[in-house]
Order: structure tokens, then C-alpha cells, then sequence
């Protein structure tokens, strides 16, 4: 689905395991978001720091969880994000190897062609593999969620202000709470308390584009106060929430059917 009323060459392409960006990066400052991200050079280089090490090329790759700065020579760069739940343990780090390998060049040009693809199509209904075919060039393998968990990973992404408890997923489940959060963290890798913490954050993408009341927002995507969602949101981002939206005034966003599905079930 389309963000109406908005003509611009920086977008940014939502569903539930993918996100496709293509805008300002923003300072460089430290984030640890809590997925893996592809970044791309628009033009000149992009510029990775991890431990204090710095590294300088057209495309890198970050794991989920990594500390890390990323900075551009021209004023748009582009991100992929992949959700480390949606792969089996090792397909990232497989990825990486051929990303960051001889065909680096390849796989860049690969992605710029997705960027152009995504500026004249300009489309959100997109599933997950046609996503992965237009970026990397086939369609990465699919990690097979436990039911019960893929219920409280859904219930987690809709987002309707409401918190989301361990508790009332395990009772939706059948299941202790301890023997939830263990089943939790097995199906995905994730503790339940940081994928629901990442999964919040990554909801504001949805509005970066629009003038709304931050505090409200906060509130309404489950935060308890204003200072908590600023404190997430640049710990996972680098960046303020109001830097975000302001940087985000010309962005044009797209979602996937099935990102529409969810918002509407909340």
C-alpha cells in the first residue's frame, strides 16, 4: 500500500521480515539495532565503524545486535533490513560471507537494481521471497516457527497500545511462563524481552513520515513514557525520535499487503 501524496527518490518498503530504504542515514552515531542491516552506497562510499575500527567500501553488512556507526559520502545510502527470526541459526552468516566476498561489486549493483526497480514500481505487495530474489538474487531459506510462537510473534508485531506480556502469551499458548519464554528463545534465537523491545521500535517506521504528537505516538505503539521510547529509539537507531521525523519529511512508504493485514487486526 501506498503513502500517498508523496513524490520522492528516498522510500522505504515495509513487510513483517524485510525492510527496503533508501534515505538519510542521519549523524553517525553508535546504534544496535536488532537486526542484520545491508548498507549500499547510493555514490562514493559508506563508512562501517565497529570497536572503534573503521572500514570503507560500497557495501556492508551488520549482524543483529552489533554495535556499530555508518556513514555516507553522498546524502542518500540505502539499508536492507533482515529480521533474524525469519532465517535458520547460520543463513546470515552465510549471507554475509557472499556479500563481503569476490562478488561484493555484484551484490551491490544488485541492490541499486532494486532501488531502481522500487522507484518506478513504486508497490508494496511483495512477499518475502521475491523480496529476497530482487536484492540478493534468490530467495533466502525461511525459519518454520513453533505455532504458538508464531501467534505471539503476531501479536507482538500489531502494536495496539496494549502491552504485550510474556504472561498472556504463554496462557494463549497452554504454556507456564517459564516454559514459554524457553520455547520462545529456542524457536527464534530471541529472547521474548528483546524481540518485543526491537519489534517496538522498528513500529515507528511506519509514521516516520508523518507530523504526529511524539508523546502520543510512544503511548500508542506501548511505550510507558516519553523518556523510555527516546532512549529505545536511539539505542536501536543512533538517533532522537524528532531527528527521525525530520529527516523523514520526503520519505515515501510503502507496506506489503501483509503488513497491512496486521495493522488492521489491531
Amino acid at each position: 500500500m501506498e503513502d500517498k501524496g508523496r513524490e520522492s527518490d528516498h522510500l522505504m518498503l515495509i513487510t513483517p521480515e524485510r525492510v527496503f530504504y533508501a534515505g538519510l542515514l542521519g549523524r553517525p552515531r553508535k546504534r544496535t539495532p536488532g537486526c542484520s542491516h545491508v548498507y549500499v552506497a547510493v555514490k562514493g562510499s559508506l563508512h562501517l565503524t565497529i570497536d572503534d575500527v573503521l572500514a570503507s567500501g560500497e557495501l556492508f553488512i551488520t549482524m543483529p545486535n552489533q554495535r556499530h556507526s555508518i556513514a555516507s559520502d553522498y546524502r542518500t545510502a540505502i539499508s536492507v533490513t533482515l529480521e533474524p527470526e525469519s532465517m535458520p541459526d547460520g543463513v546470515l552468516e552465510d549471507l554475509a560471507k557472499r556479500l563481503m566476498g569476490p562478488d561484493r561489486a555484484v551484490y551491490a549493483r544488485k541492490i541499486l537494481a532494486a532501488y531502481t526497480l522500487l522507484r518506478h514500481r513504486r508497490y508494496g505487495d511483495i512477499a518475502t521471497a521475491e523480496f529476497d530474489e530482487m536484492c540478493f538474487g534468490e530467495a533466502l531459506p525461511r525459519r518454520v516457527l513453533d505455532p504458538r510462537v508464531t501467534r505471539a510473534v503476531a501479536r507482538i508485531e500489531r502494536f495496539t497500545g496494549e502491552p504485550v506480556t510474556a504472561d498472556t502469551c504463554a496462557a494463549e499458548a497452554g504454556l507456564s511462563a517459564s516454559r514459554f519464554l524457553h520455547l520462545f528463545k529456542e524457536e527464534t534465537g530471541i529472547s521474548f524481552r528483546s524481540f518485543r523491545a526491537w519489534k517496538r521500535a522498528r513500529h515507528l517506521l511506519h509514521f516516520a513520515n508523518q507530523d504526529l504528537n511524539l508523546a502520543h505516538l510512544a503511548q500508542d505503539i506501548g511505550y510507558p513514557d516519553s523518556t523510555h521510547f527516546s532512549h529505545s529509539i536511539r539505542r536501536f537507531y543512533g538517533l532522537k525520535p524528532r531527528a527521525i521525523f525530520v529527516g523523514s519529511r520526503d520519505l515515501a512508504i510503502y507496506r506489503s499487503s501483509e503488513t497491512v493485514r496486521l495493522a488492521e487486526a489491531s
